[in-house]
């Protein structure tokens, strides 16, 4: 009797298993998919270090666009910036819970003042534009797999993006080299060269100089040629190390030893990974819509709209 009871409690147990362990997945923390109907406080507003008072999303992301792409842009390039400016803070700040820098390691952030000060006569004009193509974008977000991503932006390539897995050792799926070319179109000083004295160079590295370093100077490329790793005297520095040292606009550097100086060529400006600003310059000027240039650039995404109440009351009423 005592085994016939026994048995049945082991046949329950392995009948109740299964719900189990559906159960412990169901509570396991992760982040949560992004739905249409996502609920969270309205309006969002984000906290800037350095700003007194919280600021509306909307006007957030004008003062970002502002400050990080040049307002002659070609309309498309600049909703392009927008959507992406405005992905980037509410994943950044988790929809408006943590502040973020106004820096270039975050997004640079321009008030009404600055940007006052820096258009001068021309504010209204320009303030009206960035207004309609703000607006324009209202709402509008990148997503992958349902997920806000993270999206990286930059100013100039080399005519080839980095991937995340190059600049950072993690792959992320969207965030891979794709083409940007012809950006010297557009794109000031695409291509700069920088002088070393021997002493400065090898002071950078925290080195002697001697012609050992020249010897044993090697460097290794990623696929999309900017500098993976410099190897000199038995010492290896990364090429993203190189480029903080040496105060060089990319890491997509050649170096010629030449005489008592060291030559620098330089090609783009910033990581090189996500969105390249003047590749969208490019692609807008070639006809291409802000949400192709995203989809450009970040791979395998999707552009979502969400949260009603993002969307102004007239903008509201029309979506019905």
């Amino acid at each position: 009797m005592k085994q016939n009871i026994l048995l049945l409690f082991i046949v329950i147990c392995l009948l109740l298993l299964p719900f189990l362990l559906i159960k412990e997945k169901h509570d396991a923390k992760s982040p949560p998919a992004l739905e249409l109907d996502f609920e969270i406080e309205c309006p969002i507003l984000i906290e800037v270090k350095g700003e007194q008072q919280k600021i509306p999303l909307e006007t957030y992301v004008l003062g970002v666009v502002a400050a990080e792409m040049p307002i002659s842009f070609h309309e498309e390039a600049l909703k392009a910036q927008s959507i992406a400016a405005r992905t980037y803070v509410l994943r950044e700040t988790n929809y408006g819970e943590t502040p973020i820098d106004k820096t270039v390691q975050k997004q640079v952030y321009a008030s009404e003042e600055e940007r006052k000060k820096k258009w001068g006569a021309s504010f209204e004009e320009y303030e009206e534009k960035l207004r309609d193509v703000v607006a324009s974008t209202e709402g509008e977000i990148i997503v992958y797999k349902d997920q806000l991503i993270t999206a990286m932006f930059f100013s100039t390539s080399n005519g080839q993006t980095e991937s995340a897995e190059n600049y950072s050792g993690y792959t992320i799926p969207y965030l891979v080299s794709v083409p940007s070319k012809e950006e010297e179109l557009f794109a000031p000083n695409v291509n700069k060269q920088f002088e070393y004295t021997k002493s400065e160079w090898a002071n950078a590295f925290g080195l002697q100089w001697s012609e050992s370093i020249v010897k044993t100077f090697q460097v290794t490329k990623t696929d999309s040629d900017r500098v993976e790793s410099v190897q000199m005297n038995g010492k290896t520095w990364t090429g993203r190390e190189v480029r903080t040292l040496l105060g060089l606009p990319s890491t997509d550097f050649e170096v010629t030893f030449k005489n008592d100086k060291v030559i620098v060529d330089t090609v783009g400006y910033g990581h090189g990974v996500g969105m390249s600003q003047y590749g969208a310059e490019v692609l807008a000027h070639n006809s291409v819509g802000a949400h192709d240039i995203l989809l450009h650039y970040y791979k395998g995404t999707k552009i979502k709209s969400f949260l009603t109440c993002l969307k102004s009351p007239s903008n509201a009423k029309n979506s019905n």
